[in-house]
């Protein structure tokens, strides 16, 4: 499998999608604000794909000036 991660950031939150493998999404994509309980959540999940996965996958995301700097 070949897990990876991706964000689209966006200023004050993120849009979330997870694939396990090529054209393979995991769940539905999801927001999580750039708050702590949002990016708490981020972790939890992207350590649910870990489980799922059996790997660590990449995360995955655009540099958009200072928006993605929570993350």
């Amino acid at each position: 499998m070949n897990p990876v991660v991706g964000l689209d950031v966006a200023k004050g939150e993120s849009q979330v999608q997870a694939f396990l493998d090529k054209k393979q999404p995991y769940k539905k994509g999801f927001k999580v604000a750039h708050t702590l309980e949002g990016l708490a959540s981020l972790l939890d999940f992207i350590r649910e794909v870990e489980n799922v996965s059996g790997g660590r996958p990449p995360i995955v995301l655009e540099s958009t000036g200072h928006y993605h700097t929570p993350v």
